[in-house]
């Protein structure tokens, strides 16, 4: 009788453990996460190195919330369909360019004063 009771327990809980790790995988989105944390290491870095000015580095932040917002906005119904992760890839693509850009842009601030440095001229 115990064994029959443990068997129709194992029978119920079983598929729904299984619907739970499938809505878990529909939501989930490594690719993403680890992408963002990636970029907003490359702003940092810049914003350490002075690559980046203040404001550079703001509007760069501001870009990597838009991604996030456009993600949790994808995961709120509980399934990230294949076109939500399209659009998550194109924004991050986005982000990227807007990254290097500003990085290798001729707008420096190196010595953290706020103040955007001017290229040195040769006379």
């Amino acid at each position: 009788m115990q064994a029959t009771k443990t068997f129709a327990a194992l029978c119920i809980m079983l598929p729904l453990a299984a619907f739970a790790q499938t809505a878990l995988a529909q939501t989930n989105t490594p690719q993403v996460d680890q992408r963002e944390m990636q970029q907003q290491a490359r702003i940092q870095q810049g914003a350490r190195s002075g690559a980046l000015t203040q404001k550079e580095y703001q509007r760069l932040e501001s870009g990597q919330q838009h991604v996030a917002n456009m993600e949790s906005k994808a995961k709120a119904d509980g399934v990230v369909t294949k076109q939500e992760r399209q659009k998550l890839r194109h924004a991050e693509d986005v982000q990227s360019r807007h990254i290097f850009n500003q990085k290798h842009d001729r707008q420096h601030d190196y010595n953290h004063d706020g103040q955007r440095d001017r290229p040195h001229h040769r006379s």
